[in-house]
């Protein structure tokens, strides 16, 4: 490990530097080893006087050994703004990343990538919709970008590590922490056949004020930011907002207007995002990848299920469809439980169900 890179990562993982304070300070004195230099009178003007402060004392030393030790482990590496396979899209964007925790397969940075994100209190539908939207884009070549949260984020990762695609987490945290717990499965699987990126400190926890810094990170890789579900107030519009600013495409699936989840979808909608209902209609606003592999068959000559045949999109309650079916409640549950093993349709609250495919 060189002097300029280890002077490189005591810049970027001082605290309260930032990636907006890591660039003035290179622009301003020319090199991370300069910016040491600096006298802390010449960097208060650029950092304020804490970050200043523990710039000169030196406080992220600790976190620059950490990150070397953890560095030495197989599939962990360090990517910086100096590595030739920073990926040129990110790097372009405002306040890129000076530096990023990478475990997994690196060489996915340079496939086309593709932002997929929503709600963590996604519908059973939606989490359908994002897995099988996500499969299918990442059999076609692209690799899948989300946060791993829980919800549309996990079931986007999960759709798209079942193809050649794959898929990127950006994360909240310090990459040797799992937020949420109940995705510890899902991060052990992307560190090793997909990619976590952080841009945080080892140890560091889910603080608020990470999430919109992770959501930068996942519109600047992508060529487009896909939203499946969300409510008004969901952090995935960050997303969208980000993506459209940096001159992404900006899509969003629309929902019934009785699902809260789907209403920041429809504010979307109605500000311009494209409208997707296929796969077709996201590769018309990105474009297909060079390698282009063949969709699956589809069995069209199969009778559709009598259930599924009256079904619409939108939940409807299990006494209804008896009534219109003719069923006892006994004989509707056992064709309900066979179709919704199946993942054809989820069971809700309240007694409703909603068909998913």
């Amino acid at each position: 490990m060189s002097q300029a890179t280890e002077d490189w990562l005591l810049l970027a993982l001082t605290p309260g530097i930032g990636p907006a304070g890591f660039l003035k300070l290179i622009a301003g004195f020319g090199s991370a080893s300069q910016a040491l230099a600096a006298s802390t009178a010449q960097t208060t003007p650029i950092l304020g006087q804490e970050a200043a402060c523990a710039l000169r004392d030196r406080l992220a030393g600790p976190s620059v050994e950490a990150a070397l030790a953890w560095a030495s482990q197989p599939d962990c590496t360090l990517l910086s703004l100096l590595d030739d396979d920073y990926p040129q899209a990110l790097a372009e964007t405002a306040s890129p990343p000076p530096l990023l925790f990478a475990r997994g397969q690196r060489a996915l940075l340079q496939r086309p990538m593709l932002a997929m994100v929503g709600s963590r209190s996604a519908t059973p539908p939606g989490k359908q919709i994002a897995e099988d939207f996500a499969r299918r884009l990442s059999a076609l070549g692209y690799t899948i970008v989300s946060g791993m949260a829980s919800g549309i984020d996990a079931a986007a990762h999960r759709g798209a590590l079942q193809e050649t695609g794959s898929s990127i987490a950006v994360i909240g945290t310090g990459i040797d922490r799992v937020y949420p717990a109940s995705n510890r499965e899902l991060a052990h699987q992307l560190g090793s056949t997909g990619l976590i990126l952080s841009e945080f400190p080892l140890g560091a926890g889910p603080l608020a004020s990470h999430f919109p810094r992770r959501n930068r990170i996942i519109a600047g890789l992508s060529r487009g930011c896909l939203v499946v579900e969300a409510n008004i107030n969901s952090g995935s519009l960050i997303t969208a907002r980000l993506s459209g600013e940096y001159g992404r495409e900006v899509m969003a699936i629309p929902g019934s207007i009785h699902n809260p989840q789907a209403r920041g979808c429809h504010r979307l909608l109605k500000d311009g995002a494209r409208l997707i209902e296929t796969v077709e209609d996201v590769l018309e606003e990105v474009g297909r990848p060079a390698v282009i592999s063949p969709q699956p068959r589809l069995d069209s000559h199969v009778a559709e299920h009598p259930v599924l045949a009256l079904l619409g999109f939108d939940p409807v309650s299990s006494e209804t469809l008896a009534v219109q079916l003719g069923l006892t409640q006994g004989e509707l549950y056992a064709m309900l439980l066979e179709l919704e093993l199946a993942g054809k349709l989820a069971s809700l609250p309240g007694g409703q169900v909603q068909r998913l495919v």
